[in-house]
């Protein structure tokens, strides 16, 4: 391995930061961000996203003001980032308004590191792509900026990121992480650095497009699985029967994966699976089973802001002018993480019908959810508004003591997506 390792990580997320602050209690890091007001975040030792261990990373800080030579420290400036020999990219990977991948921020680091990139240095991609994007659209670009050549003057590897937001059980340093490298040289080395963090050890995938197409599998599997458990709601809610009831029971056989129905939301699986239908379109094949997925899980916000408003009709609520509180925003329970929320196109659907809509959740940002969704988060619940219907979201554990039984002896359709409510309370549920 490289004697004097100096590694930046580009982008500071809830993938990066942690990688930062584990790898700089051993080694020189440089946690990089084009987004000053991150960097400054982050430099007063403060973390919004709640995914980074504060001590550690506070400690790290300290290490590299102290001696210079292992530690962490934080910058928008690029400059800096010719100090390093290893670049670990955790940039974010969306999706258009198409579904189509949305590459741009990962080849602008591409982009961006080449500018800085030497003879000998190492490139780690972490963000979900398909596969093949490393060596096919990332290398290029790196050549392109650098003007080195590839496996020749510097070498890439694939270590994908099995960050779980809210999740602090299976965090970065007790997971196996899947290794590789673009030659079996840089492969072993890449998998060395990972081991030296982790407790759990790597799994070290053959090739780069194996370890590529892992990632976009893992969340793929998951995404179908729960797509069928949606599509067995919407077959549920037709017979009349509940959904839960159905999986408890089926659930006594051995074998049963006892999956939920639910919102699928975040920055993984409600995503990765059209980068894989992305890459098997491009090669002549049609996937199916994951896109008739996609759709199924993309179509439960209709269904439950539909059932609600079915139910409240059967309560003789008029629609137009009625109030709905939804309780919960982020795409988890526990979890200040917003991204690919379905939870507003429950609130869309309303608000098509003429409904007045509320949204109260204490883990998201105010700021983020305007933003991003051009939505105004309650600060609090007004105890003296009247509501014609109270769905529950995202079951964080402030909302397993409310106070559902106040709002329906007032009359209001109680619909519980996740599960948690008392059910004698229950007027739908998934």
């Amino acid at each position: 391995m490289k004697k004097n390792k100096t590694i930046a990580v580009i982008g500071l997320g809830y993938v990066g930061l942690p990688l930062a602050i584990e790898f700089g209690k051993k080694y020189r890091v440089i946690g990089f961000d084009i987004n000053s007001r991150r960097v400054e975040e982050l430099q007063r030792g403060e973390d919004h996203t709640l995914e980074a261990d504060l001590v550690g990373m506070r400690q790290a800080c300290v290490a590299y003001t102290n001696t210079g030579k292992i530690g962490l420290s934080f910058t928008s400036d690029e400059n800096e980032l010719q100090n390093a020999n290893i670049f670990i990219v955790t940039v974010p990977t969306p999706i258009d308004n198409f579904n189509n991948p949305d590459l741009t921020p990962l080849l602008k680091a591409s982009a961006l590191i080449g500018k800085h990139l030497k003879k000998g240095d190492i490139v780690i991609y972490e963000s979900t792509v398909y596969p093949g994007c490393t060596e096919e659209d990332c290398v290029p670009v790196l050549e392109h900026s650098s003007g080195l050549k590839f496996n020749t003057d510097f070498f890439c590897g694939y270590s994908p990121e099995r960050i779980n937001p809210g999740d602090k059980v299976h965090t970065l340093t007790t997971i196996t992480k899947i290794t590789s490298g673009s030659t079996p040289e840089i492969a072993d080395e890449i998998d060395r650095l990972y081991n030296s963090i982790l407790a759990n050890g790597t799994h070290r995938a053959p090739n780069i497009k194996t370890a590529e197409a892992a990632k976009a599998v893992e969340n793929s599997q998951r995404d179908v699985n729960i797509s069928f458990m949606n599509e067995l709601a919407l077959i549920c809610d037709r017979v009349g029967i509940d959904t839960n009831d159905v999986i408890e029971a089926a659930g006594t056989k051995w074998n049963f994966l006892k999956f939920r129905p639910g919102l699928v939301g975040g920055h993984c699986i409600s995503v990765d699976p059209y980068y894989l239908a992305h890459k098997a379109k491009s090669l002549g094949y049609d996937p199916h089973v994951i896109l008739s997925g996609r759709a199924a899980n993309n179509s439960i916000s209709k269904f439950i802001a539909d059932k609600t408003l079915k139910l409240m009709i059967q309560k003789e609520h008029k629609i137009k002018g009625s109030h709905v509180l939804i309780l919960g925003v982020t795409f988890k329970e526990n979890c200040p993480d917003c991204r690919n929320t379905k939870v507003i196109d429950i609130a869309n659907e309303l608000e098509d019908f003429g409904c007045i809509v509320d949204i109260f959740d204490p883990w998201a940002s105010a700021e983020i959810v305007k933003k991003e969704y051009g939505k105004d988060l309650l600060p609090a619940i007004n105890p003296d508004t009247v509501y014609e219907a109270v769905i529950a979201c995202v079951s964080h554990n402030q909302f397993k003591t409310f106070d559902f039984k106040k709002y329906k002896d007032q009359g209001a359709v109680i619909f519980d997506v996740k599960n948690f409510v008392d059910r004698s309370l229950v007027d739908g549920r998934l």
